[in-house]
């Protein structure tokens, strides 16, 4: 897409979430720790889960693509979020704009489906375990995550295009700290009208439609938990759903609340500060979750630290 001749503005300039040089210097070096430890926590998994065969299980195979999907959405940003809280310049020119905001809508979009089918994966792990490895094969997996992506990368390039045949002639600034593309369309000379209706809608369905998935498929296997008379099943069964829960709570929850609330201008700060949680704070936060009450993942930490000693 050549955005140059799309467009009369060639950058967009990026407020960030400080002007002050103490402010930022703070603010790099605690989004760098905190970027330093999702990188490592999620390759962390990824590795544990492909080296040890005993978590060669569809649950351990959408975990490791989440894991993978964290890296590549929070590496969509910070890293140039950090360069400019460093240098105190937030100019980034209109391709790059355009191309941070395919990425991150696409990773986002992928991760809400992604999601959606590991409460499915759940769902039939639970309620029709018998079928459960038949059901849920590697061709099966594949299928699913593949099908994730192929939806996600059409979308975002459709709402990318919407976006970019506007024209920009006026003011350039964003009030934050990466092109977030609700206030990137807000810049645009003509009327958005049409396209702000179809942006809508696209969210809707990236964020509602795999929410009433994972909502459905817990409603289930709560139905399920609460029919069982062994307390022992009902517990494995619990553990095994509300790390997945908190997860999905925190992510869909700030996503809903930036994309599909109501436009205004009555708290410009308050985006920035939710785009923070789920940019920077929820993917460290994924791996932590997972693993906390994992019982599999102690097990094979366990045993590799009794390797090494």
């Amino acid at each position: 897409m050549e955005v140059e001749n799309l467009t009369s503005i060639r950058e967009f300039l990026l407020l960030g979430l400080s002007t002050h040089h103490k402010t930022r210097m703070m603010l790099f070096a605690t989004i760098l720790l905190i970027y330093s430890l999702t990188l490592l926590g999620n390759l962390a998994v990824i590795m544990l889960v492909r080296v040890n065969s005993s978590l060669h299980t569809p649950m351990y195979f959408f975990l490791s693509h989440l894991s993978f999907l964290e890296i590549c959405y929070t590496s969509s940003t910070v890293p140039q979020m950090l360069a400019h809280l460093l240098s105190g310049n937030g100019a980034i020119s209109s391709t790059c704009c355009a191309i941070q905001m395919y990425t991150t809508m696409t990773f986002g979009g992928i991760e809400c489906f992604l999601l959606a089918v590991m409460a499915y994966d759940r769902y039939l792990a639970i309620c029709h375990p018998l079928i459960y490895a038949i059901t849920m094969d590697k061709g099966r997996q594949w299928r699913l995550t593949t099908a994730s992506w192929a939806v996600c990368f059409l979308i975002a390039a459709v709402n990318i295009s919407l976006t970019f045949q506007h024209s920009f002639c006026g003011p350039n600034h964003i009030n934050h700290f990466f092109c977030e593309l609700p206030l990137v369309v807000k810049l645009a000379c003509d009327d958005t009208h049409v396209t702000e209706v179809i942006l809508f809608w696209t969210s809707v369905l990236v964020l509602l439609g795999p929410l009433s998935v994972v909502l459905a498929s817990y409603a289930l296997i709560l139905f399920m938990v609460f029919r069982m008379r062994s307390t022992a099943r009902w517990q494995k069964a619990f553990s095994t759903c509300v790390s997945h829960l908190a997860v999905v709570t925190l992510f869909y929850g700030t996503l809903i609340f930036m994309y599909l609330k109501p436009q205004t201008d009555a708290a410009p700060n308050r985006d920035k500060q939710v785009a923070v949680f789920y940019i920077v704070v929820t993917p460290l936060l994924n791996p932590i979750i997972y693993t906390l009450r994992n019982k599999d993942i102690h097990r094979v930490v366990a045993k590799m630290l009794q390797r090494r000693l």
